[in-house]
């Protein structure tokens, strides 16, 4: 999957800026404006206006609309949507901050890239109502967007799906786990699909009932230590039988010298 499909399907933040300012009277107000990419020069620009930590302003370049929070914020988006100008001047920030930045960021993703791998296991379930939960994991990748999906049957599943947030190993590199519980059924197959930029086509990892191999391995080894106790018993019972019949008894009190008498 190229990035510009990927990310055209799925909404990924890129550029953020934070400005906070502190007036004299204890008060401040806090400024967010990032650049959402939906393909590479599709872009949103977002800005969103707090005053004392409550959001007061929010406006995007996609309505071109300003929206109050407070009644003062409301006041304030009512004179914004009114200006022209003002306008204007969030257009030329969506230029200076995001149109500016697109060819940089998508080179760095491009040559920045690590693929996930996978990782299907069963847990334990505690406390659901079905028998079973499968996690299927995804190691070590980058950039941080990703999509895992659940199939039964080829369907996408949409209940009983619980999902952890992308965590960062701390090495530019992440990680993600979800889960499915499920109650087994004959002949259903349980798939989990991943999808990444850096993999050509969605990734289908088929969950496979059967014991895994490492628990196979032991099943076998300890079997084969039975086996060999058993042997081990019964060759010493065999040799114990045999020199028992080859001992010869001796009355008590009969004399075996000859020269006696």
């Amino acid at each position: 999957m190229s990035v510009l499909k990927f990310l055209s399907l799925h909404l990924v933040l890129l550029f953020s800026v934070h400005a906070v300012v502190f007036p004299t009277d204890g008060n401040f107000a806090e400024l967010h404006a990032r650049c959402r990419f939906r393909k590479k020069y599709d872009i949103e620009y977002i800005e969103e206006n707090y005053f004392n930590k409550k959001k007061m302003l929010f406006y995007n370049t996609t309505k071109d609309y300003w929206i109050g929070y407070t009644p003062s914020g409301t006041d304030l988006a009512n004179i914004f949507n009114k200006d022209p100008y003002h306008k204007d001047a969030k257009r030329a920030a969506k230029d200076i901050l995001c149109v500016a930045h697109a060819d940089p960021l998508y080179n760095f993703l491009q040559n920045y890239t690590l693929t996930p791998h996978i990782r299907l296991r069963s847990v334990k379930p505690t406390g659901t109502r079905h028998s079973a939960m499968l996690v299927c994991s995804a190691y070590d990748f980058y950039p941080k967007t990703i999509i895992m999906t659940w199939l039964k049957n080829k369907r996408a599943v949409t209940s009983d799906v619980i999902s952890t947030e992308e965590m960062s190993n701390g090495d530019w590199s992440y990680q993600i786990h979800l889960y499915l519980e499920y109650t087994p059924t004959a002949g259903e197959i349980i798939t989990c699909m991943v999808e990444h930029i850096t993999l050509t086509e969605p990734q289908l990892y088929d969950w496979d009932p059967s014991m895994p191999k490492s628990e196979r391995n032991e099943i076998v080894i300890g079997v084969f230590g039975l086996l060999l106790g058993v042997v081990s018993v019964a060759m010493g019972l065999i040799y114990y039988k045999k020199k028992s019949t080859g001992l010869m008894l001796v009355p008590t009190g009969y004399d075996m010298d000859p020269s006696s008498g």
